[in-house]
C-alpha cells in the first residue's frame, strides 16, 4: 500500500567514504559493498539509498536496496545503503549520501518530502530519485516514482468477490483519506466485479496512530464480524496489519495483505497480497535519471510490473498464502489483469477525485 510499513513503507544506496560517512551519519547504519568501501569506483556513477527505518526483515526494504544494487551495476558504479534509525537520521543521511556526489541519491518514502525539497534547492546538479512519494513542488533534479496500488487492490477484491462464502468483504484501512482510499474502494470495485451481489464494508484505524496501531486495527477487523464479513484487505501500515490479521483469524475472516508477501505473518490465514515491486521502480528510476530524462512523475502499476500479487509471481507455493490452493480463482484474476493493462478495465482511482 501506500507505503504503510514499521511505515506503510524503503530504500537504496551510496557510495561510501570510510570514517568520514560513519562520523556524518551517527544514527544511522551503513551497509556498503566492497568497491564503494574500497573506493575503487567512480563515485559519479554510484548510487545512494537512504531508508526512513532499518531494513531488518522489512521486504519492501530489501527489494528497494536490490533495485539500487542493480542500477548501480549497471552504471559501472557501486551502491551503498544509509538506514535511518529515527527521524533526526532522516536529514542526516541524505546529507551525508548528497555530499559523496553520486549519480543519484534515492530515497523511499514520504518521510523525506521535506528533506528532498531542501537539498534539491540547495544541491540543483545533484540528482534524486523519490521512490513512493513526491514532492508537492516540482524541481527539476527530483524524479519521482509513484505506483498505481489501486489496480492490484482491484485484483486482490475480485478474487475476494469469488472466494466469499457469505457474500460480503471488508476493509480496514489507516486513515480516511484520498490516498489510503486506494486500498479499499478498488477492493470493493474488484470483488463487485466477479460477484455483482457482495457487499462491501470498510473501516478505518484512525486514532493518533493510525500507522502503527495494532489494536485498533484489531478492534477494527473484529467489529466487521458483525457485519459477516469473511474477507478482509488490510491496509493498516506493517504494524497495524498484524492486529488486522491476529483478530481475523480469531473472527474466522480471511485475509490480504500489502507491499510484501505477508502470508507468513499469519500461516493459514492470509489469501494473498498487493505487492509494489520498488526494485524495479528503483532500478528502472536510476536508469532514466541516467540517460538525461530528470524531473517529473513515472507511474508504476501493473502494465510495468511494479504492481503485482503475490499469486502472480514465482514461488506462490512457497509463499504459504491461501491463494495457491484455488488456481481457478488465479486464472480468473489473469484474465482481468490482461484487461486492465490492455485498457479494457479501468480502475477507479481514489485519490484521483
Amino acid at each position: 500500500m501506500y507505503r504503510i510499513t514499521s511505515r506503510h513503507r524503503l530504500a537504496i544506496a551510496a557510495v561510501v567514504v570510510g570514517t568520514a560517512l560513519s562520523a556524518t551519519a551517527c544514527n544511522a547504519s551503513d551497509k556498503s559493498d566492497s568497491k564503494s568501501a574500497g573506493g575503487g569506483t567512480d563515485s559519479a556513477k554510484n548510487v545512494v539509498l537512504v531508508t526512513p527505518e532499518p531494513i531488518g526483515v522489512n521486504d519492501f526494504l530489501k527489494l528497494a536496496a536490490q533495485g539500487a544494487q542493480n542500477a548501480a551495476k549497471k552504471q559501472g558504479g557501486s551502491a551503498t545503503v544509509l538506514e535511518s534509525k529515527d527521524t533526526s537520521a532522516v536529514q542526516q543521511n541524505v546529507e551525508a549520501a548528497v555530499r559523496q556526489k553520486p549519480a543519484v541519491v534515492v530515497a523511499v518514502g514520504f518521510e523525506f518530502a521535506d528533506v528532498l525539497a531542501q537539498q534539491a534547492e540547495a544541491n540543483p546538479k545533484q540528482q534524486f530519485l523519490f521512490v513512493d512519494s513526491c514532492t508537492t513542488k516540482p524541481y527539476p533534479n527530483i524524479t519521482c516514482a509513484t505506483f498505481r496500488e489501486h489496480e492490484g487492490v482491484f485484483l486482490a477484491g475480485a478474487e475476494s468477490g469469488l472466494l466469499s462464502k457469505t457474500g460480503k468483504v471488508g476493509a480496514v484501512v489507516a486513515l480516511d483519506s484520498p490516498q489510503i482510499r486506494r486500498f479499499s474502494d478498488p477492493f470493493g470495485a474488484g470483488a463487485k466485479q466477479t460477484n455483482p451481489a457482495t457487499e462491501f464494508t470498510q473501516v478505518f484505524v484512525g486514532g493518533q496512530k493510525p500507522f502503527n496501531d495494532p489494536a485498533r486495527a484489531s478492534e477494527q477487523t473484529a467489529s466487521l464480524k458483525a457485519k459477516n464479513v469473511d474477507q478482509v484487505m488490510g491496509a493498516a501500515s506493517a504494524a497495524g496489519n498484524l492486529g488486522v490479521f491476529s483478530a481475523a483469524k480469531t473472527a474466522g475472516i480471511q485475509a490480504f495483505g500489502v507491499d510484501v508477501n505477508q502470508c507468513p505473518a499469519s500461516p493459514g490465514n492470509v489469501v494473498d497480497n498487493v505487492i509494489k515491486r520498488t526494485d524495479i521502480a528503483v532500478e528502472r528510476g536510476v536508469e532514466q535519471i541516467a540517460g538525461g530524462r530528470t524531473g517529473g512523475v513515472t507511474s508504476y502499476g501493473l502494465k510495468e510490473g511494479g504492481i503485482t500479487l503475490t499469486s502472480l509471481e514465482p514461488g506462490l507455493e512457497t509463499s504459504q498464502c491461501l491463494i495457491a490452493q484455488h488456481p481457478d480463482t488465479i486464472k480468473t484474476v489473469l484474465g482481468l489483469r490482461d484487461q486492465i493493462v490492455a485498457g479494457s478495465i479501468a480502475v477507479a482511482d481514489p485519490a484521483a477525485k
